[in-house]
């Protein structure tokens, strides 16, 4: 048995499944185990799933597309925004349009059923890698900080109005009109 540990935390990753087919779950649960991963919860639909990844805190959400009280698209969204965590899609439908809005959910990978065995951990890992250098240039896009704007604005009467755009510290948006020291009064 290997150990596939995630760069989440230091032991293996927890895993939260939604797949309402107990079969296919069962299925699952066995590949992962397997692996050394840890399925912290299962859920057979939607909304079982998004309250199971408030309440169990998985590193990583393996979801089915189709479920029943909610698909797997509007659960990655809410599960997403909620709780930003990597969630890899399983599904039978690879059409462009499908695989687009779960990408807009916030899916880091997709994997179309019938799949490999031997794609499924491969893909849980790259999701959680792809989800830790976003979170990474989050934070460093965050740590830099911003410098003032200055824009002309033409009034409908012709007359230009410079103006000083800045970031307060508070996340407010400042905008005065400068004066001729350059400075916003």
């Amino acid at each position: 048995m290997s150990s596939e540990t995630g760069s989440v935390g230091t032991g293996p990753l927890r895993i939260l499944i939604a797949e309402d087919q107990a079969i296919i779950r069962l299925d699952l649960r066995g590949i992962l185990e397997k692996h050394g991963l840890i399925v912290c919860a299962e859920a057979s639909n939607g909304e079982e799933a998004v309250e199971l990844a408030r309440t169990s805190h998985p590193d990583i959400a393996l979801l089915d597309m189709r479920m029943p009280k909610l698909d797997g698209i509007e659960a990655a969204r809410r599960m997403y925004a909620e709780r930003p965590i990597p969630i890899v899609m399983l599904t039978a439908f690879s059409d462009r349009a499908v695989v687009e809005k779960a990408i807009a959910a916030g899916v880091f990978a997709y994997l179309v059923k019938p799949f490999k065995e031997s794609d499924l951990v491969p893909a849980l890992r790259a999701a959680v890698a792809r989800h830790a250098e976003l979170l990474a240039a989050r934070r460093a896009v965050g740590e830099k900080p911003l410098r003032p704007v200055v824009i002309s604005v033409r009034s409908p009467s012709g007359n230009e109005w410079p103006l000083r755009m800045e970031r307060t510290k508070d996340g407010a948006l400042d905008v005065r009109v400068v004066d001729e020291e350059g400075t916003g009064s």
